[in-house]
């Protein structure tokens, strides 16, 4: 019995210690992904999530401290929603000042399921934290034409609380959003593709952390305002994630 309780508490302290996983590609199986990989040198205690995929060795690990999870976004998000879009950090890269007008009219008709687009809400530990939106490319002919990518799925995303900005959380949320939520969403889809304005280095940081390669820049309409010049980013679907059967209950 006394085994039994010191083997159940040595177990509970490793649940609670953030694991670090280090390899390189070279190391990884032909035919597998670069998460496949990290699962299989993970423990399952806790869900093993990208720490930086941009150089040599790869790293993957946990974080038992924070719980991401993504929901849904409802037309009851909105007024948070205005808010993210409208903090500082956020609203130099957007547009500032968006009123709650102009937010419902933008994020409106795909709650409604009148666009293609999928629009999702950020959480940790609980807490609404930022959103983002996944969609294929090829359902909009015009940026299909300026991305050169259309049989990809398109992501865009925001953590909009500035609490949780230069945490760390944002590479482990949306590493959570698209394996488990995007990928799932798209069966098929060979790449997710993001456009980041040039001159947004923190995204572009999270991106390359993510495994997405810098590609094309170009110019990408505004309304209102003018054209901001952005850089694609793609990420190899069956390179860094693979896929994976994910059960939401």
């Amino acid at each position: 019995m006394l085994e039994q309780v010191l083997a159940r508490c040595l177990w509970q302290v490793r649940d609670n210690v953030a694991m670090r996983y280090e390899f390189r590609r070279s190391e990884v199986l032909p035919g597998s992904s670069w998460a496949a990989h990290a699962d299989r040198l993970g423990d399952a205690t806790s869900p093993v999530l990208a720490i930086d995929l941009s150089g040599e060795p790869l790293v993957f690990g946990t974080d038992p401290d924070h719980r991401f999870a993504v929901r849904p976004m409802t037309e009851g998000d909105l007024a948070d929603v205005q808010r993210w879009v409208n903090a500082p950090h956020v609203a130099r890269w957007w547009d500032a000042n968006r009123s709650a007008e102009q937010v419902r009219a933008q994020y409106g008709p795909a709650l409604r399921g009148e666009e293609p687009t999928r629009l999702w809400v950020f959480e940790v530990n609980g807490r609404s934290v930022g959103f983002g939106q996944d969609y294929r490319i090829a359902d909009y002919p015009e940026y299909a034409l300026l991305t050169a990518q259309a049989d990809a799925v398109g992501v865009d995303y925001a953590i909009g609380d500035p609490a949780w900005v230069g945490r760390g959380m944002g590479t482990a949320l949306l590493w959570t959003w698209l394996r488990d939520i995007v990928v799932p969403g798209h069966a098929g889809t060979a790449a997710l593709f993001a456009a980041p304005d040039h001159r947004n280095a923190a995204s572009l940081r999270v991106l390359a952390k993510l495994g997405f390669v810098e590609g094309l820049w170009f110019d990408e309409p505004a309304d209102p305002g003018p054209a901001g010049t952005v850089i694609g980013c793609s990420l190899d679907v069956a390179q860094v994630m693979g896929t994976r059967l994910v059960t939401h209950e």
